[in-house]
């Protein structure tokens, strides 16, 4: 990332404090310490740490304070919500992580043959222990909403089919606490996924780092979701996209789009109001064709408003205050595009919200935010 952005972090973003009412980010709050402590303790007994990152920030999402006891486990790094992720860059990621001999599997928790391949290379990773052991405990961590819940319960609904011979599932899968184990309170949640040997699954719960290396690594975090955003401020979470947006040059690969509207054949005049809330995954049906019509349009209003702005920006991106105009400027489009009544009280905050509920289900497109690190120095 261009150098105007990262300054324009540190000045915009990060003199008051990184969160929205300045002052100290309260991270780590005590549940957190709590759960920290607790995810050590286990740690200790676990046969294999299944590690969910997020596949769009794959160093990231990383909690850097277990990294250095996770280095000595039979580990699988498992890069959730593929989906999301810039399948073009992917390969580079399972490279980087093959370069320091770490098992990594990008998935989609809630695909079904996704999941399979985690499992088969767990099966592999814990066959040297299954024919000896009567208990194995694998305990799945990462950084809140990475999708470990997710990735838990599809393993519950397809371990019978995968692991005849193993995996003997109980006919009711419920959801239990693991009291046998040694030292598992009523804080980490456990699953007996097979018997014979019996296999436990310990879903634990999301904890960051006590402080955040930088404040980009926390706007990634709070854009992917890991963060609350209330805590850091839908606007600055939003102005920190746009810097991604405007720095990646993504606006101008729109181009087609504002084109595609130019010469109207993309318009509708059956349009109307729907809540983006309805992208949001959700145990219902799905919105009606006019409601798709809908977003799609509108997705391609705030494609074409981005791609106006940039492409008619004649500052230096590496200059704070140019990048700071264009961004203000993509605010005014934005606010029009998503159709917020000029005059509405918050109406940043409606606009950022919105914005942002396109990006994270993926209307933009795939995109990984982190870069994948320079490994030619590393001895194979």
């Amino acid at each position: 990332m261009g150098r105007g952005v990262a300054r324009i972090m540190k000045k915009g973003l990060g003199e008051m404090g990184f969160n929205k009412g300045g002052g100290t980010i309260n991270w780590f709050p005590g549940h957190m310490a709590a759960a920290t402590r607790a995810i050590r303790d286990r740690l200790k007994l676990a046969d294999l740490v299944i590690e969910v990152r997020d596949a769009r920030i794959p160093l990231s999402s990383a909690n850097q304070d277990l990294q250095p006891m996770l280095t000595g486990k039979r580990r699988v790094v498992a890069l959730n919500k593929r989906d999301l992720a810039n399948p073009n860059i992917m390969h580079k990621w399972t490279h980087y992580f093959g370069t320091y001999k770490q098992d990594c599997v990008p998935i989609n928790a809630h695909s079904k043959s996704s999941v399979m391949k985690l499992l088969e290379l767990v099966e592999f990773k814990l066959k040297e222990v299954i024919s000896r052991e009567p208990t194995l405990l694998v305990m799945v961590v990462g950084v809140p909403n990475v999708g470990k819940s997710a990735l838990i319960n599809s393993i519950h609904q397809i371990a019978s089919s995968r692991f005849p011979g193993y995996f003997l599932v109980q006919e009711k899968m419920k959801r239990a606490r693991v009291g046998p184990l040694p030292g598992v309170t009523q804080d980490i949640a456990g699953y007996k996924i097979a018997h014979q040997p019996s296999i436990y699954v310990l879903d634990t719960p999301g904890v960051l780092v006590p402080s955040i290396p930088d404040i980009e690594t926390g706007l990634k975090l709070a854009l992917a979701g890991s963060v609350k955003d209330s805590v850091v401020g839908e606007e600055r979470i939003a102005q920190y996209l746009l810097a991604v947006l405007n720095t990646r040059s993504t606006p101008l690969h729109w181009r087609h789009l504002y084109n595609r509207r130019m010469e109207g054949l993309n318009k509708s005049d059956d349009r109307h109001e729907y809540n983006l809330k309805d992208l949001l995954p959700k145990r219902r049906k799905p919105p009606n064709d006019s409601a798709v019509h809908y977003i799609e349009d509108l997705v391609t209003e705030v494609q074409c408003a981005l791609y106006t702005t940039l492409s008619e920006f004649h500052g230096n991106m590496e200059d704070e205050s140019d990048m700071e105009c264009l961004i203000e400027q993509q605010f005014e489009v934005l606010q029009k595009a998503l159709k917020i009544p000029h005059k509405a009280s918050e109406a940043r905050t409606m606009v950022s919200k919105k914005f942002l509920t396109l990006f994270r289900t993926g209307k933009f497109g795939p995109f990984i935010l982190d870069d994948v690190p320079d490994t030619s120095s590393v001895v194979q």
